[in-house]
């Protein structure tokens, strides 16, 4: 059985371990930059607020106390309400990963439906993702699906 439990501020540290790694599967590196410390500080406060807008859910390493084997990060916006939205409530999960020699054991999976679970308990109704090809086939079947064609704006900081 495996046992999936809530982020705890603590976490951070591994949080972001395992986010270099999804970095690193994605796009054969992550850099050590300022990132991290930013992304650690981040998830402390965040993990510790009273009422959280980020839903986190972890299984430990069964083997390697202290460590986690495989995390499921998503935030929770508040936009205004919309027809088919009436709380104004939409979700956004990027961070789902797993330990290299930890996959396969349905780890992902826990941790991604206990979010799910989070972000229906607070009355959700859109939940969107960039999924990596070798996440795509979990998230299908959890329900996800194409939405809509996006466009994105991105600048890429230099300093």
């Amino acid at each position: 059985m495996i046992t999936v439990r809530a982020g705890r501020p603590g976490d951070a540290p591994e949080l972001v371990r395992l986010r270099a790694l999804m970095f690193e599967s994605m796009h054969g590196r992550a850099d050590d930059g300022p990132w991290k410390a930013a992304a650690e500080s981040e998830l402390r406060t965040r993990l510790a607020a009273f009422e959280p807008t980020m839903g986190v859910y972890v299984v430990d390493d069964p083997d390697r106390p202290g460590r986690l084997a495989s995390c499921a990060v998503g935030t929770l916006e508040r936009r205004l309400a919309a027809p088919g939205h009436p709380d104004g409530l939409f979700g956004f999960v990027f961070n789902i990963c797993t330990d290299p020699d930890r996959r396969h054991r349905g780890y992902a999976r826990a941790c991604t439906e206990a979010l799910l679970g989070w972000f229906d308990e607070r009355r959700v109704t859109r939940i969107d993702l960039h999924a990596s090809r070798g996440g795509e086939s979990l998230y299908r079947s959890l329900g996800f699906g194409e939405h809509s064609v996006a466009l994105s704006r991105q600048r890429l900081l230099t300093d």
